[in-house]
């Protein structure tokens, strides 16, 4: 509001601060044009308004003088305008008190004609809110002011008649009595308020007083005016005699201090349920907000609605409260005895919305009273709060949902959309008002949030401890949930002013059977099928559906889940049982015997099914994992590899890593011994992700294995982890070793995964033809059985074969259909790679803003995955890009910035750390320094050759080429084709250097030199690099 009338002339700033007008004259100017508000005014109109009949000389002028005035007064707000049709304020109608408040009136009365009396008391109760005193109270003796004041008196009496009106309507005959003698007392002469004194006193159980109240009315219209009542009074008067009018008085709904966050969904649905059926029933667990949702659906409603409070009482209370929710009496005189008939009484011919809340401890009475009110009452809605159902006939639930919390990763800008964050922030900020949701807090919040399982309760009980704790440290102390979040509202009641009394009342209300259910389901981490329930719990399942129904577990596509918060207090009675050891044991030893079975699936055409049930299990799993590694490492040795397969499928590696380096850390030399296959996949596992120094003492035992000919590996899985961390086998006798174990094994994926494994090392050895073959073959194998990600690998880097050979139009399809295998079965940590190796390819074929497009959404993919060298490997391809461009100064920081993320220690590392010096080698030819080049090619070659990464090697000599005098290049040029089996083209380097040494030595010289490199041994190679003598 900028402007008013509705009292003292007046103008505001927009942070609400009053704005000076000046004198009288420049206020009535102001009221004249703010009648009008948007309206051009004739100067002669204005004159009248301001002057009377008799304008003095000059009236114009100091018109003009006066709108000179208030406009240097009111600039701020509105212009003051003129044209040829007169003087106008430019605001709209709604920015003056009194055209809002004439609106409001308008459309309040009519929603009371149409019988929305909620939203009309509301829009009257506004209306009349904008009136600040009587109109123009600073201007009574303007010429304008009478008839105007006269105008909008007689406008405002009638929205107080019918803001009243609206009131007795919703039943809140009790609160308008003072106003409405108020009104009478002022204007005795009008009907209309007087009837509704006479109605209100009968609806709040006086008819006397409203008899009373008719005859007074009827006295003094006889004596005044010689009148007798009218009919509305007549019909006030004759429904106090006939005892028509008895109603009781509602009393209003509990008023609430705070904001309402995150529900508007719920609000929608409880409302169209409400519409369609009689009895709803919001179901949940405590501190879900169900209370507080049938607070804000009913305040919407535009009928009477009685609110009866059940917590406080036991079963006898119930009758009583709902008795004085609806302002009744237990007994009264001539009414019937029973509470219950007296309620019947009341509400049988009325329409009304009951809200019986918190139902859960006196269920079976309040359904045995809610059966009867219904079916007694056709007017009559109950709309009820539970932690479990009434159930009886006609009830429709709706279940409370916690509010949303960000998934794991949501961005900071998105997850400050999410109903948990916001109601979080909300009341932090109330607590605290130098609280913010920003970059520093923004994780802090969303792990509250997940870690409370979004229920409204705790987070606002944990929001409340921002006035004492950081969220950073309030995040970090909810392990000890009960103890941080023990103090709330001092006014709210006992059961919820801490987390735990929000769980003590949910669990005194089970029976000793359903409690040790409960306590012992505490083990579950991502719920439990019936199935897995009753072997871990040794108790009556039967009883899971009796949990769910009492809110203690969700029951959701057949799992039964609890949360957290209620995790935690039971596990505190698993331990008050003494049962956590046992039955900790009794999880973890289903779940291995669950990975035993589910393992060997993985590899198989029913890969999804399983990869789905895995998914499931996934928590529990780690739950039993996490306990074994701390109390049983034997079976978290016996664990580890039937997860590892998942772990590499579901883009988890590095997950596995850690895992893994805890359980290598923990394990002692006897179970070292007595499970060694097992302990070399936690140290192969450990090893494929971050380096870590505690891991270097057992190198040597993983150099034993990887050269040791007679080893015949049980798990394949073995054989996979060893390539990666060891790289390719060094010689004919470990290839054998490896195969051996795959072939004995009678694995029919282990078959498959021979002859992929022979093709790659053959591709790494230069040896393509054999290569092809076997890479054909693994992926024969692999499609034949239906499994993915074996297909995946194989033709993988058959493409890349296909890629070195110059075959990209063969080589694209192959690797799109690896894609989708990997997207099939998500394979994030795999896809990274692969989008690289397809960037490299279109470079190749001469698309450079494909490979560039690529290698983007290379980098972008790992960086979600969690894959640092896979984010290196994009690094250095878009260092050659950007090398390609011109643009040497973003190649050296993309290459630079390839070497920080990925620090080696594996196969696959240490391939891209080499990857990333031979692209800092072609740099530094490019700027000239062709010593520092070979220097950086030589460090790769040895680290290829170490790791018996054939290409490495073969980029390397290449790079060493481009640093060479022309001779020696074009004999570095053949080895590199020697050892790879191939040149590649396309390459833009090799290519320059190639056209550079013919340029210098000629066709003859060139080929005499490049087939001396091409055919020499790979040690030769080396000799010939100088990096042996």
């Amino acid at each position: 509001m900028r402007f008013g009338v509705l009292g003292a002339v007046a103008a505001w700033a927009p942070d609400g601060t009053q704005v000076a007008v000046g004198g009288p004259r420049s206020r009535t100017l102001l009221a004249l044009l703010a009648l009008e508000a948007g309206r051009f005014v004739p100067a002669d109109r204005l004159i009248d308004g301001m002057y009377g009949e008799y304008p003095p000389d000059g009236a114009a002028n100091a018109l003009q003088s006066q709108v000179s005035r208030l406009r240097t007064a009111v600039k701020e707000l509105a212009p003051v305008e003129f044209t040829a049709a007169g003087y106008r304020l430019a605001v709209g109608p709604d920015e003056v008190d009194v055209h809002a408040f004439e609106r409001l009136a308008r459309e309040g009365r009519a929603l009371l004609k149409n019988g929305e009396a909620a939203r009309a008391a509301e829009l009257l109760g506004g209306a009349l809110a904008l009136w600040r005193g009587p109109a123009f109270s600073d201007l009574a003796d303007a010429p304008f002011a009478a008839a105007q004041v006269a105008r909008l008196d007689e406008l405002r009496a009638d929205a107080v008649d019918d803001h009243v009106e609206a009131r007795l309507a919703l039943g809140q005959a009790e609160d308008v009595l003072t106003g409405l003698r108020e009104t009478v007392a002022a204007r005795p002469l009008r009907e209309r308020p007087r009837a509704q004194l006479v109605r209100a006193l009968a609806a709040a159980g006086r008819p006397a007083d409203a008899l009373a109240a008719f005859e007074d009315a009827r006295r003094t219209l006889a004596d005044e005016l010689g009148a007798d009542p009218g009919a509305e009074l007549a019909e006030a008067h004759l429904a106090v005699l006939r005892g028509e009018t008895e109603q009781p008085v509602i009393p209003a709904l509990p008023a609430q201090l705070t904001s309402f966050v995150g529900r508007d969904a719920e609000l929608r649905q409880v409302a169209e349920l409400l519409g369609r059926n009689r009895l709803v029933t919001l179901t949940g667990p405590g501190g879900t907000g169900k209370t507080r949702l049938a607070i804000e659906v009913t305040a919407a409603e535009a009928g009477p609605v009685a609110f009866a409070e059940l917590a406080p009482h036991e079963g006898g209370g119930v009758v009583p409260a709902v008795l004085t929710a609806l302002g009744l009496r237990e007994g009264s005189r001539g009414g019937p005895q029973d509470p219950v008939e007296r309620l019947i009484g009341a509400l049988r011919d009325r329409t009304t919305l009951l809200v019986l809340d918190n139902c859960e401890h006196v269920v079976d009475v309040a359904a045995r009273l809610t059966a009867r009110l219904l079916a007694a009452c056709p007017g009559l809605r109950v709309l009820a709060t539970s932690r479990e159902p009434l159930g009886i006939t006609g009830e429709q639930l709706a279940p409370v949902p916690r509010l949303a919390v960000p998934p794991p990763g949501t961005p900071a800008g998105q997850a400050r959309g999410f109903a948990a964050i916001r109601l979080f922030a909300d009341r932090a900020a109330a607590s605290d008002p130098a609280f913010a949701l920003d970059e520093t807090t923004i994780g802090d919040v969303q792990h509250i949030c997940a870690a409370l399982d979004g229920l409204p309760l705790a987070l606002e009980l944990a929001a409340a401890r921002v006035r004492a704790l950081p969220a950073g440290e309030i995040a970090a102390r909810l392990d000890d949930r009960f103890r941080l979040l023990a103090r709330g509202s001092r006014t709210a009641e006992a059961r919820h002013r801490s987390l735990r009394g929000v769980v003590e009342w949910s669990w005194d209300l089970l029976d000793d059977e359903e409690r040790e259910l409960a306590r012992r389901l505490t083990v579950f981490a991502g719920g439990a099928t019936a199935a897995a329930a009753a072997e871990v719990c040794g108790a009556d399942v039967d009883l899971l559906p009796e949990l769910a129904g009492k809110s203690l577990v969700e029951a959701v596509g057949g799992r039964f889940r609890m949360l957290e918060t209620i995790r935690a207090f039971g596990a505190e009675k698993l331990a008050e049982a003494g049962e956590t050891e046992r039955i900790h044991r009794a999880h973890a030893e289903y779940f291995l015997r669950f990975a035993e079975e589910a393992d060997p699936m993985l590899r198989t055409a029913a890969q999804l099914e399983w990869l789905d049930r895995f998914d499931a299990e996934y928590d529990n799993v780690l739950a039993a994992l996490r306990w074994a590694t701390a109390h049983d490492v034997g079976l978290a040795l016996r664990l580890v590899p039937l997860l590892a397969m998942y772990w590499w499928m579901r883009g988890r590696r590095f997950e596995g890593a850690g895992l893994s380096l805890e359980v290598v850390s923990r394990c002692s030399p006897e179970l070292q011994e007595q499970y060694p296959e097992e302990f070399l996949v936690c140290v192969l596992g450990a090893l494929s992700g971050n380096p870590h120094e505690t891991l270097e003492q057992y190198l040597p035992l993983v150099r034993e294995y990887s050269v040791n000919g007679d080893w015949t590996p049980r798990n394949p899985m073995l054989v996979m982890l060893m390539g990666v961390v060891v790289g390719p086998p060094g010689d004919d006798e470990q290839m054998l070793g490896r195969g051996k174990g795959l072939l004995t094994r009678g694995d029919p994926w282990g078959w498959a995964l021979l002859p992929t494994g022979v093709g790659l090392r053959a591709m790494m050895l230069g040896e393509l033809a054999e290569a092809e073959e076997g890479l054909r073959e693994g992926a024969a194998q692999f499609r034949a059985l239906g499994e993915r990600w074996g297909l995946s690998m194989a033709l993988d880097h058959l493409s890349q074969l296909l890629t070195w050979r110059g075959e990209h139009e063969a080589a694209l399809p192959l690797m799109d259909e690896a894609l989708s295998l990997m997207h099939e079965i998500g394979a994030t940590d795999d896809v990274a790679d692969l989008i690289c190796r397809r960037a490299w390819t279109r470079l190749l074929s001469g698309d450079r803003a494909g490979a560039q497009a690529d290698y983007d959404l290379a980098a972008a993919t790992a960086r979600r995955a969690g894959m640092p060298e896979s984010r290196a490997a994009a690094y250095v391809g878009l260092a050659n890009l950007a090398r390609y461009e011109g643009d040497l100064a973003a190649a050296r920081s993309l290459n630079e910035r390839a070497l920080a993320e990925c620090p080696g220690g594996s196969f696959a590392a240490e391939s891209v750390r080499a990857g990333a010096l031979i692209s800092l080698g072609w740099l530094a030819v490019a700027e000239g320094r062709p010593a520092e080049a070979a220097q950086l090619h030589r460090e790769a070659l040895l680290m290829g050759h170490r790791w018996h990464a054939g290409d490495v090697v073969a980029f390397a000599l290449e790079g060493l080429a481009g640093a060479a005098q022309p001779e020696p290049a074009a004999l570095l040029l053949g080895a590199a084709a020697g050892v790879r089996g191939t040149a590649i083209p396309g390459d833009p380097d090799a290519a320059a250097v190639r056209a550079r040494v013919l340029d210098s030595l000629g066709g003859e010289g060139f080929e005499r030199a490049y087939a001396t490199g091409a055919g020499m041994s790979a040690q030769k190679a080396l000799t010939a690099a100088g990096l042996v003598g």
